[in-house]
């Protein structure tokens, strides 16, 4: 692996005679690791644990995950390691129900890691700027299947415009990727010292669009995968100095061989490869100063959408998911959701200012006389499945339904929708028409693959 000159150089100056053990480290293979949602599985991997996460686990090698339908089902994420520390912070600071955004979210391991870690009752925010890229993170979400979950595809600045409306925000800021150089050798064509600036200065813009969205005294959880203090220490120094921010520890075990700052003197938590097994990853934790917080003011929504008519189709909807007293139900053009109740008013207010991608359970779709199920209600762990027929199916057959080909069920089986299930996992829906069986599984998360690997290797 050939490394850009001038990234040498930096990082050499930076570590010193430290560089040698972290450049045999990015030579070397890069550790798999997953987390588990145990929302839906208490399956334990073989593996060793990932110290800094509940569910976090390094593998022993690389599985088949593109055809692995318990992928599919949200029973687990691929989670690059390092950044699982972001549950630390969780954990440790965060112990009442909070409003949280996770700014640069897609394609959503820390929202879903945040979905995991966050106390009950919590609501979070999942922000991605590129649509095409919004549209991944809603999938990934759906597939992890928690209600009280928003996605928006906006600027930054647009989000700060919702004054003190998050009690945390973690900003997983774009950064000029020099802790994934081993991860993905594309990045190392792009990096220069010229883009290490640009990246940092776009930070800042970012910290500064999004300041005013955090309540005083609330969190700003900031992270990057560099390893330069232009992108790291620096930012959060400007967080200290320009928007008044004050660093805030966590307790962190010595064997876990997380370093610390490189310059000033605040406490910041980095990972080196050759120090602990993952990525690049830095991570810094800051408290806004307290004062007022200011309400914002209740508008009305923009789109005008009657939320409440077809009463008989949200009835039906009702019977498709437990616990149906925590929510509200609405109907927006032909989707029927179902959202958490103690947050609809702020959902409310989001569609009336942001473009909302999703948000909780979306149910089914309106067309004509019928509603069709939705894969985010499969996928839901507030499914019930009593609502639905439903029929087992085996791996091939389970490869087939997510490559969205043709099924056919038992004849036996009552005609109308099916949920299908794989090893149990609720996997998605069917109707069934007696001699076939339409499938449901929606055209854009198909697995486009044509091909099998000669073996495949499953969780």
């Amino acid at each position: 692996m050939a490394f850009p000159p001038e990234f040498i150089t930096r990082t050499k100056a930076i570590l010193g005679a430290e560089y040698e053990q972290l450049e045999e480290a990015l030579s070397a293979d890069a550790p798999v690791s997953i987390r588990m949602n145990r929302k839906k599985s208490d399956y334990t991997p073989a593996g060793e644990p990932v110290p800094w996460s509940h569910t976090g686990y390094y593998l022993p090698e690389r599985l088949s995950f593109t055809f692995d339908p318990l992928f599919h089902a949200g029973h687990y994420y691929v989670q690059e390691a390092s950044s699982m520390f972001l549950e630390q912070a969780v954990r440790q600071l965060i112990n009442e129900p909070v409003t949280c955004l996770d700014l640069c979210a897609s394609p959503g391991g820390k929202s879903t890691l945040l979905l995991s870690t966050l106390p009950e009752g919590s609501l979070l925010v999942s922000n991605e700027i590129i649509r095409t890229r919004s549209h991944i993170l809603a999938e990934n979400l759906s597939k992890w299947g928690y209600p009280a979950s928003i996605v928006t595809n906006n600027d930054p600045a647009e989000l700060g415009e919702l004054t003190h409306f998050f009690d945390v925000i973690v900003t997983d800021v774009p950064c000029s990727g020099e802790g994934m150089f081993r991860k993905d050798a594309g990045s190392m064509d792009e990096w220069s010292p010229a883009n290490v600036e640009l990246c940092a200065g776009r930070q800042r813009r970012i910290l500064n669009d999004v300041w005013n969205a955090l309540k005083p005294g609330g969190l700003l959880i900031y992270s990057t995968c560099t390893y330069n203090t232009e992108e790291d220490e620096e930012n959060v120094q400007y967080i200290i100095e320009k928007l008044g921010a004050e660093p805030v520890s966590l307790d962190i075990p010595d064997t876990w061989q997380i370093s610390g700052p490189l310059k000033y003197n605040h406490p910041v938590y980095r990972f080196f490869p050759h120090k602990t097994k993952g990525e690049g990853f830095f991570l810094a934790v800051l408290r806004k100063d307290e004062g007022e917080i200011i309400r914002p003011r209740q508008s009305k929504d923009k789109k005008g959408k009657d939320k409440t008519k077809a009463p008989a189709v949200t009835v039906q909807a009702e019977t498709w998911i437990q616990h149906k007293d925590q929510y509200q139900f609405e109907v927006r053009g032909e989707i029927v959701r179902a959202f958490p109740k103690e947050y609809y008013a702020l959902l409310q207010q989001m569609y009336s200012s942001l473009k909302v991608i999703g948000a909780g359970i979306t149910l089914g779709e309106v067309k004509g006389k019928d509603l069709i199920p939705d894969q985010s209600l499969a996928l839901s762990y507030h499914l019930n499945r009593e609502a639905f027929s439903s029929c087992e199916i085996n791996w091939e057959e389970a490869i087939r339904y997510l490559r969205k080909e043709a099924l056919v069920l038992p004849p036996d089986l009552p005609k109308g929708y099916v949920l299908l299930t794989y090893k149990g996992a609720a996997l998605g829906f069917v109707k069934h028409l007696g001699n076939r069986a339409n499938n449901l599984y929606p055209q854009e998360w198909r697995i486009r693959s044509g091909y099998l690997p000669d073996e495949v290797r499953l969780l």
